[in-house]
């Protein structure tokens, strides 16, 4: 089963759905609940819509239940994609208490220092690992001075002992292959507010789980509605949920 349908069939709830947000960087889902609950996910976009319009139901996204949005997780279009990676965030039910507030660049440094390190996307913390790691790759879409072109992840990946891969992964429907390019004994990070809370990512192999709980929704609400970055969203909470072993 690919990751998609994993974590959709954990998806136990539904809601109704107070207000969707589409953002030029970022997408937020508002659930109808009490307490109302936020999701985000990045807004990945396509080359064009010549074909049509990439959310087809723009305007009127909240006659829709959270759970059929999040069904969107399934779409080739990105834009669609983004918005159901956004309502699974916010009806996931998430265990706080076994969360770590320790962010990314942290485990990655610490598991990474003298090792070979490939990251899948050209995050903040990657001249920093680049400086500790005995070998580091950075793999993107669209490579800056020193990364590698995305085309080049089974080369690289299979070599590293150390991976970091970005949530939109799950977005553009290419985690499984990229999990499938690394060897069983890397530890695997995955990176970013889109990636979900969710402990059945472990069963695909991923070791730790970097994501974001939002806490202050009209903040953050008129942060993403106004272009925002990641960075400039406020009201939100970095998490991580570590993979246990015996």
């Amino acid at each position: 089963m690919n990751v998609i349908e994993t974590l959709l069939g954990g998806m136990t709830r539904d809601a109704g759905v107070q207000q969707v947000v589409v953002g030029a960087f970022w997408t937020a889902v508002v659930l109808d609940s009490d307490p109302p609950r936020c999701g985000l996910a990045s807004m990945l976009r396509g080359e064009s819509h010549a074909a049509g319009p990439p959310i087809a139901q723009a305007g009127r996204l909240e006659d829709h239940g959270a759970f059929e949005l999040a069904g969107w997780l399934r779409s080739a279009s990105t834009e669609q994609a983004s918005v159901g990676m956004a309502a699974y965030n916010a009806l996931l039910e998430v265990d706080e208490a076994a969360c770590e507030e320790i962010n990314a660049e942290e485990i990655i440094l610490a598991r990474g220092t003298g090792r070979r390190v490939a990251v899948v996307g050209h995050f903040p913390f990657v001249e920093p690992v680049r400086r500790v790691a005995a070998e580091c790759w950075v793999l993107e879409h669209r490579p800056r001075t020193g990364d590698l072109p995305a085309e080049e992840a089974g080369k690289v990946l299979p070599r590293a002992d150390v991976v970091a891969l970005t949530g939109t992964s799950l977005i553009n429907h290419t985690f499984d292959d990229l999990i499938g390019c690394c060897r069983p004994e890397a530890y695997v990070v995955l990176v970013g507010a889109s990636t979900p809370l969710s402990p059945l990512l472990f069963e695909h192999g991923v070791d730790a789980i970097c994501g974001t709980r939002v806490q202050d929704i009209p903040a953050a609400l008129q942060a993403v509605g106004q272009g925002a970055t990641f960075r400039q969203i406020p009201g939100k909470r970095l998490l991580t949920l570590m993979k246990q072993y015996p």
